[in-house]
């Protein structure tokens, strides 16, 4: 009965609402609603691409009718009634946020839409064709069908260039032997507009300094042949071209100010000569010897714009320069060279700079809280581009959502890090790097930190890295830390601590190697963040080994106990992979999506990953219906939840996927919709953690969750707030693993079963 009264409501509201949504009384008289028009294509003979022809035409059909919802006119709707006198608040909003300008059909030319099939068809080759139109009106509706009958197409027979004695016909000549005009191929104006540009830039390649691709004409010959449609293309430069535009040109003189600004005269400058070079600047900036590498254009040498470019972003790369200008100036030329001057124009950065920044932290531990830093900057150091940061932090930081039974996780952490970045390449032997993007940095870092957690336990560290990263392109990063040292020396345990580990040996473990000495690599290729694209792509993969250097070197010296200076050092390989899928339905719609898989292989003298190297499940950037790491490892599930089930549920293996729709709401307000599932499991079994080991069954103990969200989106700043619920929790008996009853009137099922999360920036 209560289902019958719900159907026949249902059936009233939609009737309501498409009777509310009715726009024919609103239209003016003598006006009629364009509802769009329809392209019919005929063809005299078999085209290929045909289809991408139609998409091409379609295109043209133009205005843009009103846009429908389930066969509605509601932004059309939303317009007249935010229009209408005295139109009250809610229909002024539904206006401002959905509502359309009517198309009427007064604003729709057909005779003018022909002409534009006409002239697209002739551009592509469809000489001859023949269009037509016909309006179609029926009450306050109007709409327009489009005929186009396409012709056979002309094709190319064969391409020849008219030649003459000078050296740039016979580069042209050179070029054409890897034409995309091949025989047979149908008469396409984009066709030909790209191959002019495609010759351009070629002989800019090759110093042509002057030259531009409107010097270049094609010419069309369709009278070849009586019963075929043939056309023979002809390529030769227009007349009156101005000789400096068709003669190359070579680089005399190379100028560089490392230190320039306006209000200096460079002729009162101090010069010094490098490697065919003047380096012009009063006191010594920067060491002409080391700028000189990052200068990829020689003397003597043709002019080349990808090299000018990639020069200049080469030099912008240092970190050192707020402005890089290259600039060219004609010398003299003649009938058979140009002569140009190169300048590079560097002005440099404040040298010192301070920074405060006071920050609401969401971290990769999934923990939260204020914190501060305080950043000193020095650039070009030692005079070679060299950068000092030294930065000094200290955070507090607390579990958000954690749930009555799981309060009293809180830390308190104090750090100082210094880094010296050199933009170059330091190797114990000189290495001559050959990377054009961008240059290869050096990067050379000390820190030490002091973690209290929670009364817990106090942790006091200290790390060392040496490596290098780089830009390959602009969309592909690599780091690489040949040099990774860690000391860990845990500290002040509280008796409930040492329970924790005496209970569970393989953490214990995990705590006592305090030594950490390996190498580890990381690549991200990045296609998210260019708002243009339909579909972003990242992936990013992650390597990290240690021990391995240390073992031989114990082998080497017969010993086996696992230790180095009286340090116990942890043996293990981890590999993390990273993919994310975005497709942007438009520019304030996207689909996100996130597939993450991590594992840590212990072996040697380990039994277990280091505690500050294992995977943790749940919180704001992991499966959000879940509490933060309450997940796993695989059906354990603790006693009690509490601060310490905290420290047991970690693991060896995380799988990850995750997916949400983003959608806006108003101004900056943005919502989304997600579901996210996950777990983490352990490589080896532990006793203490029963049903935690990676089973051939991993499939069936995975956490699901979803839920909506919304950003405070300021576009370089998010705030972010989720509230998730779990419809799968793998820790329950199998048959009673899915399911949720959904009691959202029930205050004990919204304490245990809703999830609030709080975090700064995007999950994925």
């Amino acid at each position: 009965m209560k289902i019958r009264h719900f159907i026949s409501a249902l059936i009233l509201l939609i009737l309501a609402t498409v009777y509310s949504c009715n726009v024919k009384k609103h239209i003016p008289e003598g006006e009629f609603l364009y509802k769009g028009a329809e392209l019919n294509v005929n063809t005299e003979s078999e085209i290929r691409g045909l289809d991408k022809v139609e998409e091409e035409l379609e295109s043209l059909l133009r205005p843009e009718p009103n846009s429908k919802f389930l066969g509605m006119y509601v932004g059309l709707w939303a317009h007249y009634k935010g229009t209408q006198e005295n139109p009250g608040f809610i229909n002024r909003f539904l206006n401002k946020k959905i509502g359309e300008e009517p198309v009427y059909f007064s604003q729709v030319d057909p005779s003018r839409t022909e002409d534009l099939i006409l002239n697209r068809l002739e551009n592509r080759g469809f000489f001859y064709s023949t269009t037509d139109s016909e309006v179609l009106r029926k009450g306050k509706f109007a709409e327009v069908d489009y005929t186009a009958l396409i012709s056979t197409p002309y094709t190319l027979t064969e391409v020849e260039v008219e030649r003459d004695s000078m050296e740039i016909d016979k580069e042209i000549i050179a070029m054409m032997q890897e034409t995309a005009l091949d025989s047979g191929s149908r008469f396409d104006l984009n066709t030909l507009n790209a191959e002019r540009t495609r010759i351009d830039s070629t002989l800019k390649e090759k110093g042509y300094y002057n030259f531009n691709s409107d010097f270049l004409i094609f010419e069309a010959d369709t009278n070849i042949s009586d019963s075929l449609r043939l056309f023979k293309l002809y390529l030769r430069l227009k007349k009156n071209v101005p000789t400096n535009s068709i003669i190359p040109y070579k680089i005399d003189t190379i100028n560089v100010f490392p230190n320039y600004s306006i209000d200096e005269d460079a002729e009162k400058l101090d010069t010094s000569f490098y490697d065919n070079k003047n380096f012009i600047q009063g006191n010594l900036v920067f060491k002409p010897k080391l700028l000189n590498e990052y200068i990829l254009i020689e003397d003597e040498q043709r002019y080349n714009p990808t090299l000018s470019r990639l020069s200049s972003n080469r030099l912008s790369t240092i970190g050192n320069y707020k402005f890089v200008n290259l600039r060219y100036e004609e010398l003299s030329s003649n009938d058979s060279l140009g002569h140009l001057k190169a300048s590079f124009y560097l002005s440099p950065m404040t040298k010192r700079s301070v920074r405060a920044e006071l920050l609401a932290v969401s971290k990769s531990n999934n923990f939260a809280g204020p914190a501060l830093n305080l950043i000193y900057r020095n650039r070009n150091l030692f005079k070679g581009g060299e950068t000092l940061n030294l930065t000094g932090s200290m955070g507090y930081e607390f579990q958000i959502a954690g749930g009555e039974d799981r309060k009293g996780l809180r830390s308190l952490e104090l750090g100082l890090k210094a880094d010296l970045i050199f933009p170059r390449v330091i190797f114990f032997v000189p290495i001559k790097e050959k990377f054009s993007y961008s240059v290869p940095k050096t990067k050379m870092g000390l820190g030490v930190e002091y973690l209290s957690r929670g009364g817990l336990y106090n942790l006091n560290s200290v790390s060392a890295n040496y490596g290098y990263f780089w830009n390959a392109n602009r969309f592909a990063y690599h780091e690489i830390n040949p040099i990774s040292l860690s000391v860990v020396n845990l500290s002040k345990t509280s008796p409930e601590f040492d329970q924790i580990l005496d209970d569970n040996p393989f953490l214990k473990r995990s705590f006592e190697q305090n030594f950490i000495a390996g190498i580890n690599y990381t690549f991200n290729y990045n296609k998210l963040n260019d708002r243009f694209r339909t579909h972003g792509y990242f992936l990013g993969v992650g390597l990290d080994f240690a021990g391995n250097t240390l073992s031989l070197v114990d082998r080497a010296f017969g010993k086996d106990d696992g230790k180095f200076l009286g340090l116990e050092y942890a043996q293990y390989g981890k590999v993390d992979l990273d993919l994310r899928y975005h497709w942007n339905i438009d520019k304030n719609q996207t689909i996100a999506t996130r597939l993450f898989g991590g594992m840590g292989v212990p072996f040697g003298n380990s039994s277990s990953l280091p505690y500050v190297k294992q995977y943790f499940s749940g919180g704001p950037n992991s499966v959000r219906a879940f509490r933060i790491r309450s997940i796993g490892p695989g059906t354990y599930r603790p006693e009690n939840f509490d601060v310490n089930s905290y420290f047991d549920q970690s693991g060896d293996i995380r799988l990850e996927a995750n997916i949400e729709y983003r959608f806006p709401i108003v101004s900056l307000l943005k919502g989304a919709l997600f579901m996210d599932a996950g777990n983490i499991w352990l490589m080896n079994d532990n006793e203490a953690l029963p049903g935690g080991k990676f089973t051939k069954t991993w499939w069936n103990e995975l956490a699901v969750g979803t839920g909506i969200g919304l950003r405070v989106d300021i576009q370089f700043f998010v705030i972010r707030f989720d509230l998730a619920t779990p419809v799968r929790v793998p820790y329950l008996e199998e048959g009673e693993r899915w399911g949720n009853t959904f009691d959202i009137g029930s205050k004990t099922w919204r304490r245990e079963n809703l999830i609030f999360n709080f975090a700064i920036g995007y999950p994925f």
